[in-house]
């Protein structure tokens, strides 16, 4: 956030597939100004509207249990629009396409989506991810993409690989290996449970070997 450019005095701000709110609460805090936060679990905006009342800016956080997709003008315009790891649900370009409405010509889009980094990546991750997430591109195919929303790209941070390994894989593993079958739904549950850690698994194995291949990008971009 210290690396965007100034926004007005208490900016506008939504956060879009906000999930349980780690940013809508930090953009809430950083700038003391209401942020409208989006999901489509209401398990998620639940836990953010509990989470804002023990921070005590409740106030602050206006949560919306909806589809990110089919917002209009309505749920307001945005001098800054937040949106880490959901904008994939979209698809890159169709998500923009959707949101520039909602952004204040000359407003500000910090927008993370999974990345090549490289042109040509090696041939087993092109063939995880085709199947995947076809949509994925390149950085320069995405700022491409931007562009033609109506955005031009002031900047692009990547996601250090660590962030995986210490924020998501790791904390993910031990959940899994925490879950408990009971023996009501054992052969239901364990069929399943085996089928999400084997996918689970296979893009950790995916991930430890081409990481410098692929992560997520943040695109910080500006509305024209």
């Amino acid at each position: 956030m210290s690396l965007l450019p100034t926004l007005p005095i208490q900016p506008r701000i939504a956060d879009l597939g906000c999930g349980s709110g780690a940013g809508a609460l930090l953009l809430a805090q950083h700038y003391q100004s209401p942020v409208v936060a989006v999901d489509s679990s209401a398990v998620f905006i639940d836990e953010l509207t509990a989470r804002a009342k023990q921070l005590g800016i409740d106030r602050l956080i206006v949560p919306i249990h909806g589809d990110m997709g089919k917002l209009d003008r309505s749920v307001g315009v945005f001098d800054l629009l937040w949106s880490e790891g959901a904008i994939y649900h979209l698809g890159f370009e169709q998500g923009l396409k959707l949101w520039r409405p909602l952004v204040a010509d000359s407003g500000i889009a910090v927008i993370s989506e999974l990345s090549w980094f490289i042109d040509r990546a090696p041939d087993p991750a092109i063939a995880y991810w085709q199947n995947a997430y076809p949509m994925m591109g390149t950085e320069a195919e995405n700022i491409d993409r931007a562009n033609r929303c109506g955005f031009s790209v002031l900047a692009t941070h990547r996601l250090p690989s660590q962030a995986w390994w210490v924020n998501y894989y790791e904390p993910l593993r031990e959940r899994m290996q925490q879950i408990e079958i009971t023996p009501i739904t054992r052969w239901r549950s364990l069929s399943a449970r085996q089928s999400v850690i084997q996918e689970t698994e296979a893009e950790m194995r995916m991930f430890e070997r081409f990481s410098d291949s692929y992560g997520y990008t943040f695109y910080v971009l500006q509305a024209f």
